[in-house]
């Protein structure tokens, strides 16, 4: 008896198959990737806080900067969910009124972006919490940078505890 030719009857197909291979209950679906205006972004942006990034071989960012990201959030007491990760590479008219316009921004991370790139009227260095417009800025290096350097996840922690008031 070969194993390519095992017919099993309908009852016992039936009590395997109890619960459907499809939900069809898309009311409730949220897609990972959002549209706002003309910006696209990565996540459901419930807390109104922006993550702006910039990586041209990434659609938003490579695995091990996501990873990172993830931890951070974590830290923060937040998830993907509550946040918009922005590519400025793919979108490349990105400006600070888009940001606070399209998503409402209350609080808006910057890695390794300067606030001119984004047409901010004003200059601030990294780890400076930077009020503007009714929204809380904050630079800092790449990801990239802040995964391989302690002093600088230091100073961005420090940073992050005050901006989310952990």
């Amino acid at each position: 008896m070969s194993l390519d030719n095992i017919q099993l009857p309908a009852i016992l197909l039936q009590d395997l198959y109890t619960n459907a291979l499809v939900d069809l209950k898309t009311e409730n679906a949220h897609p990972a990737a959002v549209i706002a205006g003309n910006l696209s972004f990565l996540g459901e942006n419930k807390k109104r806080v922006s993550i702006i990034v910039d990586h041209a071989e990434a659609i938003y960012l490579p695995d091990e900067e996501l990873n990172f990201l993830l931890g951070i959030l974590s830290a923060c007491k937040l998830s993907m969910a509550d946040v918009a990760l922005l590519n400025r590479s793919k979108n490349p008219s990105l400006a600070y009124k888009d940001i606070s316009e399209q998503l409402s921004a209350e609080k808006v991370l910057l890695f390794g972006i300067e606030p001119s790139m984004l047409e901010l009227p004003l200059q601030f260095p990294h780890y400076q919490i930077q009020q503007y417009n009714n929204q809380v800025y904050l630079s800092s290096p790449t990801l990239k940078i802040l995964g391989s350097n302690i002093e600088e996840k230091k100073k961005l922690w420090g940073c992050l505890k005050q901006v989310f008031t952990i």
